[in-house]
């Protein structure tokens, strides 16, 4: 492990020299075979159903898991899975989760699917990937999850064999008794063969692979973005990409002995490439508490405990975790932890000042996407961490700021301008980013570049901040919302004109989603029915406004369409009110200006005097700047 403080150590890394000439694996086969060289005793990954701080729970070292992954690829490729062919998951996390995203990605390509997605979604995703073989939860209680595949199978006919992962051998005691005679019933009414995985995986050798491993780069994964549009968008990582971002994670922040308690799910690269192919890299051991996460009963509260069973080091955290962990006392000895990582959304000032006060740990934010197989940058954990950054871009890693000009050309942007965030590395699938040819379309500047869609600058010391975003999603708690599917079923109510949907400032979540309607003229609509309207039509749970408003008219552009700026300028004014008068501040919001460095700044203006500090105290918990009116 090399510790870095500042970009110019960054840039030292990257000149020594060029990224062909590291020596890689080709594989992602050969990659695990190193680690299991290298670290095969030691242990690799852990899993507890159940969250207790002393319940039962497996761990496998990287002997074992490389055997697992042996079997599980070798099963894949039995059924029929070549390296061009589909294998699909839809799981919460367990260590079959795990062995699934290796052993697909070693026997061909392997696609997590959100298991939280309705039956139409993950339909439609498995006909998108022509998945040929589908891994997912036997029926069991508290969980929907094998009901919902076994409806999305009936309309994915490639699929040929579904695979079903009982947790019943995590649970102990009366539990294990109990939970097989009050399983859920779940028929099948689709053609696909259904078996039992780890009996079908118990039939394969675990010595070596049946077939041989091509050591050559290739598309070794599929993985769909948001899930909330009509139409996935299906992202393909080469192992290259993922191999580099273990790399990272080997390099510049994990060593063998380091502990990462990662609660995210495994259907997400930030769990996926981040973390365990860092693990992989670095031979470090990863801990996965419960099949839901954070989500999952109980997590939060025995968070610290898991924190002191493990010996953690570092724990991997989204701001909506982080708020909802400051609500619980630091009730364990938590003196192994150095470093929390945050990502998937802007992590708010008085957050991070809370936590680091409570915990005495320092946060390190950083940035990536799907599309780049995730890591872009990261706040140096031996350097300056400038909280609203996302730190330093990584070796190998080109980020350029650009404004479009013309149909076709780019200007770069000086420092400090904000310009649309390009990016190329490792990571990034020239040209073919997403399955479906169409979708690449302009989606890269200068024939290299990934137009990541979210407008940043970058400072004259290279840390780079995100101050906007170009594809207006809305990030809910991490989750992508494309304001979209708001707008379009609104606008099937037969009073509705036009709609804008944009993400309201939320303290918890980041954002949640808000709809501003117009109506039809001479038509009449109550708030309480477009709601009930929208809860009706939108099937995507998290998409349901939180918040809707009918407005006499909706700000427009020149040529009619909505004017979003304005309803975010609206929103933010309306939740910092809010916020100020249910603290007792006396003060409010009389503007939303934009700037150019930090997006919209909400202005706030005092009726009487008050210390900066209550004023942070209060809008701090958001990630939307504000200041002191002129």
């Amino acid at each position: 492990m090399t510790t870095f403080a500042t970009a110019a150590d960054l840039k030292a890394i990257e000149a020594a020299m060029p990224w062909a000439d590291r020596g890689q694996a080709r594989s992602m086969y050969e990659y695990l075979t190193r680690t299991k060289t290298a670290h095969g005793s030691r242990p690799a990954v852990s899993y507890q159903l159940l969250s207790g701080p002393e319940t039962k729970k497996v761990t496998l070292t990287w002997a074992e898991l490389h055997a697992k992954v042996t079997q599980a690829a070798n099963l894949f490729r039995s059924l029929g899975v070549g390296e061009k062919d589909v294998v699909a998951f839809i799981l919460p996390n367990a260590m079959e989760t795990v062995v699934t995203l290796l052993g697909g990605a070693v026997a061909g390509i392997v696609n997590p699917i959100n298991p939280l997605l309705e039956p139409e979604k993950i339909s439609s995703i498995l006909r998108e990937t022509n998945a040929k073989v589908v891994v997912t939860l036997k029926a069991f209680p508290k969980t929907d999850v094998a009901q919902k595949v076994a409806e999305a199978v009936q309309f994915a006919p490639n699929v040929k064999t579904v695979l079903e992962v009982d947790l019943v051998p995590y649970l102990s005691g009366l539990k294990k008794v109990i939970v097989p005679w009050i399983r859920p019933k779940n028929p099948a009414s689709h053609t696909a063969s259904v078996k039992d995985f780890r009996t079908e995986m118990a039939r394969m050798p675990s010595d070596k692979l049946t077939f041989t491993d091509t050591l050559e780069d290739r598309v070794a994964a599929y993985f769909h973005t948001g899930g909330t549009t009509g139409m996935p968008k299906v992202a393909q990582h080469k192992v290259s990409g993922m191999v580099y971002n273990g790399w990272l994670g080997a390099t510049l922040l994990f060593k063998p002995t380091d502990v990462a308690i990662c609660p995210l799910p495994l259907f997400h690269v930030f769990a996926c490439y981040p973390i365990l192919m860092s693990m992989i890299g670095s031979g470090a051991h990863v801990v996965f508490p419960t099949p839901q996460g954070y989500r999952g009963e109980g997590v939060f509260d025995n968070f610290w405990k898991l924190v002191e069973r493990y010996k953690v080091t570092y724990m991997i955290t989204v701001p909506t975790a982080l708020a909802a962990l400051m609500q619980r006392p630091v009730n364990a000895d938590i003196s192994s932890l150095k470093n929390a990582f945050s990502g998937s959304s802007p992590l708010p000032v008085e957050l991070y000042n809370r936590f680091k006060k409570e915990t005495g740990v320092e946060i390190v934010e950083g940035y990536g996407l799907t599309e780049a197989t995730c890591l872009v940058s990261v706040n140096p954990p031996d350097g300056v961490k400038k909280i609203g950054s996302v730190g330093l871009v990584f070796p190998y890693c080109n980020v350029r700021i650009l404004t479009r000009q013309g149909a076709t050309d780019y200007r770069e942007c000086a420092v400090d301008e904000a310009g649309e965030i390009c990016v190329s590395n490792p990571g990034v699938f020239e040209g073919s980013t997403y399955t479906e040819a169409d979708k690449n379309k302009e989606l890269f500047a200068d024939g290299r570049f990934l137009r990541t869609g979210d407008l940043g600058r970058i400072d004259a010391e290279g840390y780079l901040f995100i101050t906007g975003r170009a594809k207006d999603l809305i990030i809910r708690g991490g989750h992508n919302i494309d304001p979209a599917i708001i707008e379009e079923a609104l606008m099937g109510h037969e009073a509705v004109g036009f709609v804008g949907a944009i993400g309201q400032p939320d303290a918890h979540s980041g954002e949640l989603p808000c709809a501003y309607v117009e109506l039809v003229k001479g038509a009449s609509a109550t708030v309480e029915d477009l709601l009930a309207y929208a809860s009706t039509h939108i099937d995507e749970r998290a998409a349901v406004p939180k918040y809707l408003e009918i407005l006499p008219e909706l700000p427009k552009t020149a040529v009619g369409k909505v004017f979003k700026p304005d309803l975010r300028r609206m929103a933010i004014t309306r939740t910092f009110d809010a916020a100020l008068a249910e603290a007792g501040i006396p003060a409010r919001i009389i503007a939303v200006a934009e700037d150019k460095k930090r997006g919209l700044v909400a202005q706030v203006q005092k009726s009487a005097p008050i210390e900066d500090a209550a004023v942070q105290a209060v809008l701090g918990r958001f990630s939307n700047p504000w200041e002191w009116a002129p």
